[in-house]
């Protein structure tokens, strides 16, 4: 029985925001700033952040995937000053691939990873990439093809193939080149190789953000106790100005009801309705279109239920410090363990670890929710860890004395074929038919993007609100975390869409 039959009236709010992660988060704290009263609905009971959450565990702190602080907008980095002033500090950043027990350079330097694979093994990839220069595929549709353009078929064989399908589950011809452009964008061997030669020339180095490409940045901001802090601390902000924070606020139901939206939640096993003209939501797509009351068209409930995503699930393994490696991050490249990705959370932070003579690994392994890796049991997967970074090299089993487990569901989503169709069909399903209805961030939007560029969007849908108007087209927002549309000249520029003027694209 919902509230509106026991005969308790909806809670009224100016907004209301599902999902109390780096895109609600931000919204919620702009709204209060400007005088509005949201009200957050966050469906885990503990932790807000979303997947730029910081665990806690016994004394120990670490995130679930890592999270540079650095973005080329202005306004997503002085919202971060603004929340954490004094307790953000300056990292430098390290990361390699390990690939045949050696390391390379993240990202690759070409004259270090040519020597290190030796003479034979890097004639081959030079031949390689001179003939993707030469020969190129044109346009490229897949994660193979585009990678192949820009390094070559050897290289991208060599440090890109395996991990990347492991990192999927899905051959890289099933992936949508818009992952890569996205993720990877410009970078090419030869820009690595010019960014190589100027980095060795002070005068030479940009000196702005706008110049750098962010794969290539070499150190970044970083709260002293992991990203959640940022958000722990935005939240309270919301709280102090008046707003709400919901946490365990799981949403059973939304409706709309005249000009407002009625959404239902459960929290504590009691369900509870709150009201509000619009609602913005970083919740998975295919979530918010299963909650929709009454059942939307079947094409809408189709394509939302078409979108993929992978999830995957991170072992921290405290462990005595040998310092084994200085890493923020190592790209597990070889094919005889199942991890793909390792973390030193006392390379981000000393203030990750209570203890400096201990240190926290957290191996990354990808899946699918449901299979095998994701139901085994903590201790069996502990276990494995365990086994797998001493067969890495990186660590002794025998130095471990601890461990923990935490899964992340629809962590990336997923860029198959027909992905970008599904979301096309949602948003124009929602913007004429769901008005008030915002969808923004990572899963919101079914885009693989980072922390910045989610909470850009939010920024956006912001600014539509207060305003009244559709001035900003939150789904122009790029990779860089900036509104942008290419001007006549080709260059880019930051402008007003207009509302619905502006040419749409799946991925900028």
């Amino acid at each position: 029985m919902s509230p509106r039959e026991n005969g308790a009236p909806p809670q009224d709010r100016d907004v209301i925001v599902v999902g109390a992660g780096p895109a609600g988060l931000t919204a919620a704290l702009l709204l209060a700033e400007k005088g509005w009263h949201p009200i957050v609905l966050e469906a885990d009971p503990r932790y807000v952040g979303g997947i730029s959450r910081t665990v806690e565990y016994k004394g120990y702190h670490f995130d679930i995937g890592g999270h540079r602080f650095f973005s080329k907008a202005r306004e997503v980095e002085d919202f971060w000053s603004r929340v954490l002033p004094d307790d953000m500090l300056l990292r430098p950043r390290k990361s390699r691939i390990y690939y045949r027990g050696t390391f390379y350079s993240y990202p690759l330097k070409p004259v270090e990873a040519l020597m290190k694979l030796g003479l034979v093994e890097s004639t081959a990839c030079m031949l390689s990439f001179a003939h993707a220069r030469l020969r190129p595929i044109h346009d490229p549709q897949n994660v193979e093809d585009w990678v192949r353009n820009q390094f070559g078929r050897r290289l991208y064989e060599i440090f890109f193939k395996h991990y990347t399908e492991k990192v999927w589950g899905m051959s890289c011809r099933d992936i949508k080149a818009d992952w890569a452009a996205q993720r990877i964008k410009s970078l090419s061997l030869g820009t690595a190789v010019v960014e190589a030669i100027k980095s060795t020339l002070p005068a030479a180095k940009p000196t702005g953000r706008d110049q750098v490409h962010t794969t290539l940045i070499d150190e970044f901001r970083y709260p002293r106790k992991g990203p959640g802090q940022l958000w722990e601390e935005c939240a309270r902000k919301v709280q102090a100005l008046g707003g709400e924070v919901r946490m365990g606020a799981r949403v059973v139901s939304m409706r709309r009801d005249g000009a407002r939206w009625i959404v239902t939640y459960d929290q504590d096993g009691t369900r509870h309705e709150v009201s509000a003209p619009n609602v913005i939501s970083s919740a998975a797509i295919k979530d918010v279109i299963a909650s929709l009351d009454p059942a939307p068209q079947p094409a809408l409930r189709e394509a939302a239920g078409s979108l993929k995503y992978r999830d995957f699930l991170t072992v921290a393994l405290m462990i005595k410090e040998r310092d084994a490696f200085d890493d923020n991050w190592i790209y597990i490249q070889e094919r005889d363990v199942q991890v793909g990705r390792i973390q030193n959370f006392k390379s981000w932070s000393p203030e990750m670890v209570p203890d400096a003579s201990t240190a926290c690994y957290g191996l990354e392994y990808f899946c699918f929710e449901g299979d095998g890796l994701w139901t085994s049991k903590d201790e069996d997967l502990i276990a494995l860890a365990k086994k797998e970074l001493e067969h890495l090299g990186l660590g002794k089993a025998s130095d471990v004395f601890d461990g923990c487990v935490v899964r992340q569901p629809k962590a990336y989503p997923v860029y198959d074929e027909a992905y970008a169709r599904h979301v096309e069909t949602v948003r124009d399903v929602v913007e004429r038919e769901h008005p008030g209805l915002h969808l923004v961030g990572r899963n919101g939007m079914h885009r693989y993007n980072n922390q910045d560029h989610s909470m850009m969007t939010a920024m956006l849908t912001v600014e539509n609100i207060v305003s009244g108007t559709k001035r900003f087209d939150p789904w122009r927002v790029n990779q860089d975390a900036k509104y942008i549309e290419a001007g006549t000249h080709g260059e880019e520029q930051l402008i007003e869409s207009g509302g619905r003027s502006v040419p749409r694209a799946t991925a900028s």
